[in-house]
């Protein structure tokens, strides 16, 4: 066996002699056949850590380090930046680079429709990508307005997903609300399909946010009656919805 390595000749003065080739048993018919097992070795492992850029942008967000704005959500100040804002959302590039961005280096920007602590979540989301790991489903419905007032796509994703795997009767009113006002489609197909069932559409009708539910989108009780009703009751559902007219 001959071994060849980095920085060694790639060729032998002499392998075998002429006289034992000929009488070697593995000459046959004027036919040669050399096996070569080449194995690589690599000198050692040069595997690429992961990312740890969302690191270094939540210790920014953390620390206030060169923050040039100030938020004022309901009594709590925020201090964030401005370029880190304007690259993760098209609504606060328009408001901080645009008409908005002298008076926002002037005065604290006041953010009267929301809560701190879903504002602070939000501000965690754009620096780091990443929700907290036990996200519950009341924080997710609020995370999921505020991502869509600020076009946050992926956060937008995340959170709908999170209420359509953990639909609940005693929310479900106030989800399919939510859905409807800001038109999160796929959370109210999750809504609809759950609700045809007799004893969920029951216990919605029983929960605290059904009255809201009625007075705000009329609408998708329509919706609702329209599906659940089997089809030999079609002459019943349409003179209910010319009724709700």
């Amino acid at each position: 066996m001959r071994t060849f390595s980095k920085g060694s000749p790639w060729s032998y003065p002499v392998l075998i002699k002429k006289a034992d080739l000929e009488a070697s048993v593995h000459l046959r018919d004027d036919c040669l056949t050399i096996r070569c097992d080449v194995t690589v070795i690599h000198d050692k492992d040069t595997r690429v850590p992961p990312s740890d850029l969302h690191w270094h942008l939540g210790d920014l967000l953390k620390n206030k380090d060169a923050a040039d704005l100030i938020f004022q959500v309901n009594g709590q100040t925020f201090s964030a930046h401005r370029c880190v804002l304007a690259a993760r959302s098209s609504v606060f590039r328009a408001e901080l680079l645009g008409a908005m961005k002298e008076s926002s280096t002037a005065t604290p920007i006041e953010i009267c429709d929301m809560e701190p602590d879903v504002f602070n979540s939000l501000l965690h989301y754009i620096y780091t990508d990443s929700v907290p790991p036990m996200l519950d489903v009341v924080m997710a419905g609020h995370l999921l307005v505020a991502a869509d007032r600020y076009n946050i796509v992926r956060l937008k994703q995340i959170c709908e997903e999170k209420l359509c795997n953990h639909i609940d009767s005693n929310m479900m009113a106030t989800n399919l609300a939510l859905a409807e006002q800001h038109g999160f489609c796929h959370l109210k197909e999750a809504c609809l399909q759950f609700l045809a069932s007799p004893s969920n559409l029951e216990a919605m009708i029983a929960s605290e946010g059904y009255e809201h539910l009625k007075s705000s989108c009329p609408s998708v009780l329509k919706e609702l009656i329209a599906r659940i009703l089997p089809a030999e009751l079609k002459a019943a559902k349409d003179i209910i919805m010319a009724m709700w007219r």
